[in-house]
Parts: structure tokens; C-alpha cells; sequence
């Protein structure tokens, strides 16, 4: 029966179930943890985003995938879920940026952008024939001077962050942000940070399928290989031969207290 009522209100993005729920919301917000894991995490003088690149086949071009958009000399975004309806939010992030230029004639402040990106998506749940973005996007840049990263996913809700994850995986890489966050970090501090908290906090994560991108008062700029290589962090094997060396060093005490 309770199935019934639930199919009786999931038809429509635009009607409530008795509890207050949002069912077609709550299915985009399924689409978002199904996607490929981006972290944001925010310094003391920058915003560091990264996002992993799922290659399924050696016959992709695997510089063909995109998980991270610049939207402004200052402003970029990550996202995770549906690729598609995240190039969407991009082309209006950058249409709402480069009207505020012309207008203006000055750089669009991150909460703004964010504030028109979440209107826009809550658009998306209100009225008929439309269906939520399936996607969530974490927005780095500056506001009045100061780094800032904000969340954006399908209901339209907009939240500022210090570091943040979206997509599959996300609570295990919170957790690994929450050890290490500090408040002032470097923005080279912050990039191991969040490469560390990508990789151990999702155990199919790969550092050669990471792309990465800073924003600092300079403006976009895309991470190297090389850089993330740097401060990648040192992989188990090294642990694994540390624990065959205790082993072995056990084993020949064995030997010699046998010999006694």
C-alpha cells in the first residue's frame, strides 16, 4: 500500500506526498551519488577543486571528459551526476558571469552566481514538464576578496562549505576533509588534502583519472599532472613491504629462540 501512495506522487516533480516530500528531488539527488567523486576544499588564499574522471574503456580519450569547468577568469565549478544536465548549469553560470561583466564592468561575486544558479535549478521542481537537474556542483571562486566554495545541488539549495565532497562516496571523504582541515592552509596544502581525502576515501579512485584546478587572486588555472603527482599520497605498497620486513625480523627471532 505505502508503495502505491509513493508511485502515487513520484509522477510529478511539482507535487508534495502527504509527508512534504519531493520525490522526483529525491531521485536527482540519487543521480548525484551515483556520479564520480569532486572535492572542493577552500584555503587561506584560494579554492582547490578535483574531480575524478571514470575512463570505462582504453579506447577513450580520457582528456574527452570533463569534470571540471571553468566558468570566469575567477569563478570554476566541479560536478557529479549527469555530465549533461551539468554543462547546462555551466553555459548559464557563464551567460549570468559575462552579463554582470558587460553591465558592471566588474567580476561577478561567487555567492551571487550561486544565489541565480540555485533560482534557476528551484525553477526546475516548481513548475509542470520539467524535471530536476540531475546533477550537484561545487562552485569555487571569490567573494569580496575572500575565497569561497559553495554547494549547489537539485533543489536548488546553495550551502557555503570550508571543504566538501559530492558524489559517490561522499561521507568517506567528508570524514577524511574533517581530519585535516585546518583553517589557513596553503593552497598546496589544500591540494594534498583533497587528492588524500579523493583516494583513501574511495578505494576505486585512481590518481591518473584526477583532474584538478585552482582559483586564487591570479584566476583559473588548471593543476598539472605533475603537480598532482607530487603530492599524491605514497601508495600502500610501501606499507605492505614494511609489514614483510616485520615479519621476516619476527620469523628469524623464532628461529633463533627454536636454535636456543
Amino acid at each position: 500500500m505505502q508503495q502505491n501512495d509513493q508511485m502515487a506522487y513520484d509522477r510529478g516533480s511539482t507535487i508534495f506526498s502527504p509527508d512534504g516530500r519531493l520525490y522526483q528531488v529525491e531521485y536527482a539527488r540519487e543521480a548525484v551519488k551515483r556520479g564520480s567523486v569532486s572535492v572542493g576544499v577552500k584555503t587561506g588564499e584560494s579554492v582547490v577543486l578535483l574531480a575524478e574522471k571514470r575512463v570505462g574503456s582504453d579506447l577513450l580519450v580520457s582528456g574527452s571528459i570533463e569534470k571540471i569547468y571553468q566558468v570566469d577568469d575567477h569563478i570554476a565549478v566541479a560536478a557529479s551526476g549527469h555530465v549533461a544536465d551539468a554543462r547546462q548549469l555551466v553555459d548559464f553560470a557563464r551567460l549570468e558571469s559575462q552579463r554582470n561583466t558587460y553591465m558592471y564592468e566588474e567580476d561577478l561575486d561567487t555567492d551571487t552566481l550561486s544565489k541565480a544558479l540555485g533560482d534557476h535549478i528551484q525553477q526546475y521542481t516548481q513548475y509542470g514538464g520539467t524535471r530536476p537537474f540531475g546533477c550537484a556542483l561545487l562552485i569555487g571562486g571569490f567573494t569580496r576578496g575572500e575565497p569561497a566554495l559553495i554547494e549547489s545541488e537539485p533543489s536548488g539549495a546553495i550551502i557555503g562549505y570550508k571543504a566538501a565532497g559530492i558524489g559517490e562516496g561522499r561521507a568517506q571523504v567528508e570524514e577524511k576533509l574533517e581530519e585535516g582541515y585546518e583553517e589557513d592552509l596553503s593552497t598546496e596544502e589544500g591540494l594534498e588534502l583533497g587528492l588524500k581525502a579523493l583516494i583513501e576515501g574511495d578505494e576505486d579512485s585512481d590518481v591518473d583519472a584526477v583532474q584538478a584546478a585552482v582559483i586564487d587572486e591570479e584566476g583559473f588555472r588548471v593543476v598539472p599532472r605533475e603537480e598532482i603527482e607530487e603530492v599524491a599520497p605514497e601508495e600502500t605498497e610501501d606499507g605492505d613491504a614494511e609489514g614483510a620486513d616485520e615479519d621476516a625480523e619476527s620469523d628469524e627471532g623464532e628461529d633463533e629462540g627454536s636454535e636456543e
